[in-house]
């Protein structure tokens, strides 16, 4: 399978709404953050929210068809010193090939290469043990565990943080 990262267009926002929120099965809500209980988005909303051209989020393609997306943000705003990575596989019958640890990968070179900080984050919950093993997989560091601080069908759950340095990426 041949995987690309490519920043999103305007003529990519239909699709990506389509395969995100557009069906039935919203799966990947319930691995995502679901504790912030994140809405499904309107077309009209993700239209919004989308800046067709932003490097920091970017589609995951595999032969040439739309399935998830990588992102980046800054964990400290306007400062801009300390930026985390997300990703997200949308369609579930995909899970389990090893796309997000590819998609991963390819993300934290790209953010590197087009950035001078020394590391690159990414934050996910002790609930999402398939994301912590994509973080294991393609290097990044244990760097804090947040106990039960995460709350999601009546239980806590931990945050987890990984990272890794830009000496120490092996890409």
């Amino acid at each position: 399978m041949e995987m690309t990262l490519k920043v999103l267009t305007a003529a990519d926002i239909v699709p990506l709404w389509q395969l995100a929120y557009g069906q039935s099965d919203h799966e990947w809500q319930r691995w995502n953050g679901p504790y912030f209980n994140d809405p499904i988005l309107t077309l009209d909303e993700f239209q919004h929210k989308i800046n067709p051209g932003d490097w920091m989020r970017q589609g995951i393609w595999v032969d040439q068809k739309l399935v998830g997306e990588v992102s980046a943000y800054y964990e400290d705003g306007q400062l801009q010193r300390w930026l985390d990575v997300g990703l997200v596989i949308y369609q579930q019958q995909v899970w389990g090939q090893g796309l997000g640890s590819q998609a991963l990968r390819l993300w934290i070179n790209q953010v590197f290469e087009r950035s001078a900080l020394p590391h690159v984050g990414l934050t996910t919950w002790s609930g999402n043990v398939r994301m912590m093993k994509v973080a294991e997989n393609v290097g990044l560091n244990l760097e804090a565990r947040v106990p039960q601080v995460r709350y999601w069908q009546g239980q806590y759950w931990d945050s987890v943080k990984y990272g890794i340095l830009r000496k120490d990426w092996q890409c």
